[in-house]
């Protein structure tokens, strides 16, 4: 895998019980996602059978699919849950659809959880999100 960027945080535990916010854009940017929204709900299902995976919320935009992920006591890592997501949509597609990489965001407490589904509802065109806006130095409400 020359030329990928590895994204993930270094030390951190991809297993561990939790939200994950994680953004897929699909190859080259092309706008696939218009057509596929049927394979990519029947995947987000296959995916959610998997024991201790949870499909939290999802949506999927002409060019990148946004999730939110809960795992509790899964004996997969996020990044194999999101390879199996991406391997069933292109291969019902019958073609590339994905990026190589993902970019996920840990979800650290409830309020965020909350603000990051609101985003995903209201406003998934938007160029970048500003995570750090979801948390307060001092709410420290645990998931």
């Amino acid at each position: 895998m020359d030329g990928i960027k590895n994204i993930r945080l270094k030390d951190y535990n991809y297993s561990s019980n939790g939200y994950y916010f994680v953004t897929i854009a699909c190859h080259d940017k092309n706008s696939f996602l218009i057509d596929l929204e049927e394979i990519i709900e029947e995947a987000i299902k296959k995916v959610g059978q998997i024991d201790g995976v949870v499909i939290d919320y999802w949506t999927a935009m002409p060019d990148h699919l946004h999730l939110i992920i809960s795992l509790s006591n899964c004996s997969l890592k996020l990044g194999e849950v999101v390879r199996r997501l991406k391997a069933l949509v292109s291969k019902e597609a019958g073609f590339k659809v994905w990026q190589p990489n993902y970019y996920e965001h840990v979800v650290r407490d409830k309020r965020a959880l909350e603000k990051i589904r609101q985003y995903i509802i209201d406003n998934p065109l938007a160029e970048k999100i500003e995570f750090e806006q979801f948390y307060r130095k001092t709410d420290n409400t645990e998931l």
